[in-house]
C-alpha cells in the first residue's frame, strides 16, 4: 500500500471498500475546527467573480498578511498553494545543493532534485525529539547552498530555536533559508520569523492546514522585497484564482478563529500524546503542530501492518518508512477532534494493547441508533413528525424513545414522581407507549417575559434567567443534557430527537445544545424539515444549509417536505435541483394532515387555529377560550375540539366575544401582567358583563387566580408587579409562592360526583371564603372552588376536561342552560392512540424510511 502523501482519501476509500466520507482520515493534518464560518460567504460571493481573470499580483491578500505582521507588501508573494512557491524556489535561486535536516516533508527532496540540485541530508536523532542540532547542521553549509526546514518539522513536530536560525542566517550571507511554516499558526505563542527581513531568509506559510482549506490551494512566501519579486516573476499567471483569494481575505479577517483554534488543538494534542503513552509499547514524541509522530517499541507488528488493520475499521493514519531516517515501526496521525481521537484510541487498543483495563479505559460511547428531526423554522412539524417516527419505530417492534434537549413553551405537564416537562415530549411518549419522563425533555423553559423564562432543569424549577444568564447557564445545562441522554438512551433500541427552531439561526449557535450540537453528541442523522406550506421550502432548505458549517453539513442526511398539498409529480425537478446544489436527498413529502388529532406543541398552533374555519350551528354551544398574551396549558380545552355539539371560539379582544354559554381563562406564565392585559383591552370588564348575563366562567390554573380578588407576587416570580386586582368573580386572594407545586393528581368533582384525573403546575396558593368546593382531591384538599350559584367555578387541576364522563356533564349543563337536550351519553372519546396510529400510517407512507433506518444504523 503505497501512499507518500496523507489525505489521498479516495484510495484509502478504495482499499477500505467504503465511501469517502466514511473514513476518519487521521493521514492528513488538517485544523479539526474545519474552516472558519466565515469562509462559505466568501466563496459564494466569489462566484460572481469567476467570469473575470482573477488578479494576477494577489492585492488584497498581501495588503492582508502584510498587516498581520507590519511589513511591506512588496515582501508578499501568494501561490497555489505553499507548495508551488517551494517547487519555484530551487530554480529560481541559482544554488547548487540543499541541505535538508531529515526526517523532512517529502516534497523537500523532490522539488530539489526536480531541477537537479544535489540533496545533502542532516540527520535527526529521535532520541533528541528530532531537534536540529546548529553545530551539525553548519558543518554543512559553505555557502551556495540552501536550508530547507520545517518550523515545526513534518513528521516530528518538534521546533528549531529562532535565534539560532536568525544567527546562521547572518554567519552565513551567501546560503538560503528556507524555512516552512506551514504548521506554524498551531504553534502556542510562536512569533513567525516572517517579521524578519534579511535578503536569504525565506518564510513559506500555508493556509490549507490552519485554515482547513486544503481543497482551494493556497499559500504564500515572505522574503526581502527583491527577492519576493524574483519569486513572483518564477510562478505562472494566475495561478490564484479568484475563489481562493476570496476564501483567504476572509479567513484572515477572523483572529478569534486562530486563538480557538490554537487553544483547542493544544489541549486536544496534550490529551491524544497521554492517552496514546497509556497504550503502552509505543513512543509519542514531543509535538508543536497538529500531528503527532509514534514510534512502536515492542515489535508486534509493522505500522504499515497497524495502518492496514486501522483501514479495515475506516480509520486511516499515515505510515512513515518512506521518511529518510524512519523506518517500518513510524507512524503520524493528526490531532482531530475528541469525538474522533476517542475511535482511533479505541481501535488501537483493541489491535495494540495487551492490558484488559486499557481496553475497557478507550472503549467507544455506546451509540444507540438514532434520528434527530430539525427544521427550517418553528413550527415546521418537527415534533409530530417525530411523534410518527417513534410510533413508526414502534410498530416495528423497537423499543424507542423521544428526546428533546431543550423546549421553549409555556404548555408544560407534570410526570408521576413530580418533574416538569414539555407536552410535546409527553404526546411523543405516548407513541413509544412509555410514561412521560423528565429525562426526555431535560431542560424547558417558560418564558415570563420578552426577555427571561423561568428555567426547569430535569424537571425542577432553578429559577428566572434573562438571555445573557441562561446562555452563561448553557454549559451546566448541557452536562445534565447529556447525563439525561446517555441513561435514557442506555434503555432503549433506538432514540428520536427533537430539534428546536431552526439550527440555521446563526445568532444562537455558538450556544447551542439542542440542535447540531445535541445531533453531534448522539451521533445522529439530521432530517430537515421544512414547512411547504408557508411557501419557498426549497429556497428554506438550500439556504438552511448555506449557513450550517460542513462539519453541520455532513450530518444532514436528508430533506422532509412538510405539510405538501397537490400532486407529488409536480416536484420532482425541485427534489433534483436542491440535491445537485446541497448534495442532500429529499427522504421524506408528507401530504397536510387534515384534523390531527394530537395535542399542540405550543401556542404558535393554537393561536393560528383561530375559530377553526367555521360558523357556529344551531345544535351547538359556545365556548370563548381567552388567548391570554402569556397563555400556558392551553391544551386543556383540545378534548371541546373532538365535540360534535361544541363551537369553541378563541378570543382575543372584547370585539371578538360575543355571546358564548362559557368563558374559559386558560392557564399563564405571568398572571399579574395577564390581569394587566385583561383590565386594559376591556375583556375583564366584558366577561363580567357575560356573568351577569347567564354565561358559565371557568378558570384553570391561573385562570382561577385571576378570577379572585387580587394576585400577590411578592417574590417577583412572574412580573415586577407585586400585586393585581382580580376580576372578582370568585372570593379568593392568590399569593405567589416561591415553592413550585408539581404533582400528579386524582380528583373528584362535587356537583357531578365524577372522578377527575390531571395535574398542579402552580406557584400560587388560593384562599377561599363563603364558597362551595368544586373540586376535591382524594386526600381531602380543595383545589377548586365555585360560587354559591355555580356559575362561575376555579381549579387548578389542568387535565379537568380529558375525562369523557365529566366533559360531557359540562357541556349537557350548558346545553340546558341554551334551552337544548342533554345528549347524555359520551359523543367522543379523547384518546389519542388511534390518532398516532393514523399519523403514523401517512408518514410512513410519505417517507423513505428504509434510507432512514439505514442512515440511523438499523436493519
Amino acid at each position: 500500500m503505497k501512499i507518500w502523501h496523507g489525505g489521498d482519501i479516495q484510495t484509502l476509500a478504495n482499499r477500505a471498500e467504503c465511501r469517502p466520507d466514511e473514513i476518519i482520515d487521521f493521514s492528513a493534518n488538517i485544523n479539526p475546527l474545519g474552516p472558519p464560518d466565515g469562509l462559505r460567504q466568501a466563496v459564494s460571493r466569489g462566484l460572481d467573480d469567476v467570469v473575470h481573470y482573477p488578479d494576477p499580483y494577489c492585492r488584497t491578500l498581501c495588503e492582508r498578511v502584510s498587516g498581520m505582521f507590519s511589513i511591506s507588501s512588496e515582501r508578499v508573494v501568494f501561490g497555489n498553494g505553499s507548495t508551488e512557491l517551494l517547487f519555484a524556489l530551487p530554480g529560481m535561486l541559482g544554488v547548487k545543493r540543499a541541505v535538508i535536516p531529515a526526517p523532512a516533508y517529502i516534497d523537500y527532496e523532490t522539488a530539489v532534485r526536480r531541477v537537479g540540485l544535489t540533496a545533502v541530508f542532516e540527520p535527526l536523532d529521535p532520541e533528541a525529539g528530532f531537534i536540529i542540532d546548529p553545530d551539525k547542521l553548519e558543518k554543512n553549509l559553505s555557502g551556495k547552498e540552501m536550508v530547507i526546514l520545517g518550523q515545526p518539522g513534518n513528521p516530528s513536530g518538534a521546533m528549531c530555536d529562532t535565534d539560532i536560525l536568525l544567527s546562521l542566517a547572518d554567519k552565513y550571507p551567501d546560503t538560503f533559508f528556507v524555512v516552512d511554516e506551514a504548521f506554524a499558526d498551531f504553534a502556542p505563542e510562536y512569533e513567525s520569523l516572517a517579521a524578519i527581513e534579511k535578503k536569504n531568509l525565506i518564510v513559506l506559510r500555508s493556509m490549507t492546514k490552519f485554515y482547513a482549506i486544503p481543497g482551494l490551494r493556497l499559500g504564500y512566501a515572505v522574503a526581502a522585497a527583491p527577492l519576493a519579486k524574483r519569486l513572483r516573476g518564477a510562478l505562472p499567471p494566475w495561478s490564484v484564482g479568484n475563489i481562493a483569494q476570496a476564501a483567504g481575505a476572509a479567513v484572515l479577517e477572523d483572529p478569534s478563529y486562530a486563538t480557538k483554534s490554537r487553544e483547542a488543538v493544544t489541549r486536544l494534542r496534550q490529551d491524544l500524546t497521554k492517552d496514546l503513552t497509556v497504550l503502552g509499547g509505543m513512543t509519542v514524541f514531543a509535538s508543536a503542530a497538529n500531528y503527532l509522530l509514534v514510534r512502536l517499541d515492542e515489535k508486534k507488528m509493522s505500522a504499515r501492518d497497524l495502518a492496514a488493520r486501522l483501514l479495515s475499521r475506516r480509520i486511516a493514519i499515515r505510515v512513515c518508512d518512506n521518511y529518510r531516517g524512519l523506518d517500518e515501526t513510524y507512524f503520524r496521525v493528526a490531532v482531530k477532534t475528541e469525538e474522533e481521537n476517542r475511535i482511533l484510541l479505541s481501535a488501537l487498543a483493541d489491535i495494540w494493547a495487551s492490558a484488559s483495563e486499557v481496553k475497557t479505559r478507550f472503549r467507544p460511547r455506546p451509540r444507540v441508533p438514532a434520528v434527530m428531526f430539525q427544521g427550517t423554522s418553528s413550527n415546521a412539524g418537527k415534533s409530530v413528525l417525530t411523534a410518527a417516527f417513534c410510533r413508526i419505530l414502534l410498530q416495528d417492534g423497537y423499543r424507542v424513545a423521544p428526546f428533546k434537549a431543550q423546549n421553549m413553551s409555556l404548555n408544560s405537564h407534570v410526570t408521576r414522581d413530580g418533574g416538569e416537562m414539555g407536552r410535546a415530549q409527553v404526546v411523543q411518549a405516548q407513541a413509544c407507549r412509555l410514561d412521560p419522563d423528565i429525562r426526555m425533555n431535560p431542560v424547558l423553559l417558560k418564558p415570563s417575559s420578552d426577555t427571561g423564562s423561568q428555567v426547569i432543569l430535569m424537571g425542577k424549577p432553578i429559577g428566572n434567567k434573562d438571555v445573557t444568564g441562561y446562555i452563561d447557564y448553557k454549559t451546566r445545562a448541557f452536562e445534565a443534557v447529556k447525563q439525561a441522554y446517555n441513561s435514557l438512551s442506555a434503555e432503549s433500541d433506538a432514540m428520536v430527537i427533537e430539534g428546536a427552531g431552526s439550527p440555521g439561526e446563526v445568532n444562537l449557535k455558538s450556544h447551542d445544545i439542542v440542535n447540531m450540537t445535541m445531533a453531534e453528541y448522539a451521533r445522529s442523522p439530521v432530517l430537515l424539515v421544512g414547512d411547504i406550506d408557508r411557501g419557498g421550502v426549497f429556497a428554506a432548505f438550500i439556504g438552511t444549509m448555506e449557513v450550517l458549517s460542513r462539519r453541520e453539513r455532513a450530518m444532514v442526511a436528508g430533506f422532509v417536505v412538510n405539510r405538501f398539498r397537490g400532486d407529488p409529480t409536480l416536484l420532482g425537478d425541485a427534489f433534483e435541483y436542491v440535491r445537485r446544489h446541497t448534495g442532500v436527498p429529499t427522504l421524506g413529502l408528507v401530504p397536510y394532515i387534515h384534523d390531527l388529532g394530537l395535542p399542540e406543541e405550543d401556542s404558535v398552533s393554537f393561536k393560528a387555529r383561530g375559530n377553526i374555519g367555521r360558523e357556529k350551528g344551531n345544535d351547538q354551544v359556545e365556548i370563548a377560550v381567552i388567548d391570554l398574551p402569556h397563555i400556558s396549558n392551553f391544551t386543556d380545552v383540545d378534548p371541546f375540539y373532538l365535540e360534535p355539539d361544541v363551537f369553541l371560539r378563541v378570543v382575543r379582544n372584547p370585539g371578538e366575544l360575543g355571546r358564548p354559554d362559557a368563558i374559559i381563562l386558560p392557564g399563564s406564565k405571568n398572571v399579574p401582567g395577564d390581569l394587566s392585559f385583561l383590565q386594559k383591552t376591556g375583556l375583564a370588564e366584558s366577561i363580567r358583563a357575560m356573568k351577569e348575563e347567564g354565561a358559565f366562567i371557568i378558570g384553570i390554573c391561573a385562570g382561577m387566580q385571576m378570577l379572585g380578588k387580587a394576585v400577590e407576587d411578592p417574590h417577583g416570580l412572574e412580573s415586577n408587579i407585586e400585586s393585581g386586582l382580580g376580576l372578582n368573580l370568585l372570593r379568593i386572594r392568590t399569593v405567589l409562592q416561591e415553592e413550585k407545586t408539581l404533582t400528579v393528581t386524582t380528583a373528584r368533582h362535587a356537583a357531578s360526583g365524577l372522578e377527575l384525573r390531571g395535574y398542579e403546575i402552580h406557584h400560587g396558593e388560593s384562599v377561599g371564603e363563603d364558597l362551595r368546593p368544586a373540586v376535591v382531591r382524594e386526600d381531602g384538599v380543595v383545589m377548586g372552588y365555585e360560587s354559591v350559584d355555580g356559575r362561575v367555578f376555579g381549579t387548578y387541576l389542568h387535565g379537568l376536561f380529558d375525562a369523557d364522563p365529566f366533559r360531557r356533564w359540562f357541556i349537557d349543563r350548558l346545553r340546558i342552560s341554551r334551552g337544548l337536550s342533554p345528549l347524555t351519553e359520551v359523543q367522543a372519546v379523547f384518546d389519542i392512540e388511534p390518532a398516532l396510529d393514523r399519523v403514523a400510517d401517512i408518514v410512513r407512507e410519505g417517507m423513505d424510511v428504509a434510507a432512514i433506518y439505514k442512515r440511523m444504523g438499523l436493519r
